[in-house]
């Protein structure tokens, strides 16, 4: 199902951005019955200005936070769901301060934050949630003692601040961030990272075969962008590597393109690259445009050993 596509790339792109600022576990398991935490966020003892770029997703997560993306819009029974894991991992840090004879702060416990695409006025009057004075509108907060918040993303004003959150919406809310984050200037620090785990995403879904009429849309509304940005990726390749002019100057800017792309590679496979004629290199970085994963590199460099 092509929810699985969603939940993942929300895991991955939450843990992208809040990488920097902390230490992020996707699919942390917690005790009991097996159930994972989408999620589990925990912020670095230096807090960093630079927070404040993620706008509304930087103020939730100044503080410990557990995150839950939904792809469709969350039911009662999977918000109590996210409550109890909340309510287990707190049992859990009780239990770790009475192990160590120390006191449990408050500021320790983490907050929950359901993050759903939609949720109807019927669900949220089900959890007698209220809006606080402070939170932008599409924030609902329950009592305080459940420290918890759902956050309708289609109720989100279309601002810079909630960007970072539509993105993780759906259908025109998401095609609308999008456009959004497309338009940010070019050395903004999320940008790119970003785009690349969108075109992943892309990719991902074109392979299913029984697409939802949003999913067809998002990938429609991705194909110009993804265009436009390997153009330019080919004329920065380019470029650079006109500009450096020497051997290893173009190595490393094949392996700083193939790090962004797939993620730190391996040294093994950076010595291979490094053996590569100018030519082959040259090669190597128009075709690295079309890999999604670290096999599409060693299938290549495989093909060029043969």
């Amino acid at each position: 199902m092509t929810r699985f596509v969603h939940d993942e790339f929300a895991k991955d792109y939450l843990e992208e951005l809040l990488k920097p600022y902390g230490e992020v576990k996707s699919s942390s398991k917690i005790s009991g019955e097996i159930k994972e935490i989408d999620v589990l966020f925990t912020p670095s003892v230096e807090q960093n200005s630079n927070l404040e770029l993620l706008g509304l997703l930087g103020k939730f997560t100044e503080f410990p936070a557990i995150l839950e993306p939904f792809r469709n819009a969350a039911s009662g029974d999977e918000i109590c769901d996210c409550i109890q894991k909340l309510l287990e991992v707190k049992a859990g840090l009780r239990r770790d301060a009475k192990a160590n004879k120390t006191r449990l702060q408050e500021s320790d416990i983490p907050k929950l934050w359901v993050l759903s695409p939609t949720a109807s006025p019927a669900l949220l009057s089900s959890f007698n949630v209220n809006q606080k004075l402070g939170w932008l509108p599409g924030v609902y907060f329950l009592g305080d003692a459940l420290r918890t918040a759902i956050v309708a993303i289609h109720q989100l004003p279309q601002t810079p601040e909630t960007l970072w959150l539509r993105i993780l919406g759906r259908g025109s809310v998401q095609s609308q961030a999008i456009v959004e984050l497309s338009a940010l200037p070019l050395n903004h620090p999320y940008k790119q990272a970003t785009l690349e785990l969108v075109y992943n995403l892309r990719e991902n879904l074109r392979i299913n075969q029984n697409l939802e009429s949003d999913d067809r849309e998002l990938i429609m509304r991705l194909e110009p962008l993804y265009q436009q940005d390997r153009e330019r990726a080919k004329q920065e390749g380019k470029q650079e590597g006109k500009e450096e002019g020497k051997q290893e100057g173009q190595q490393d800017l094949i392996i700083r393109q193939l790090n962004r792309r797939l993620g730190q590679i391996d040294a093994s496979l950076i010595e291979r690259v490094r053996v590569l004629s100018i030519e082959q290199l040259s090669i190597l970085g128009e075709a690295l445009l079309d890999f999604s994963v670290v096999a599409d590199l060693e299938a290549w460099l495989n093909q060029q050993a043969g």
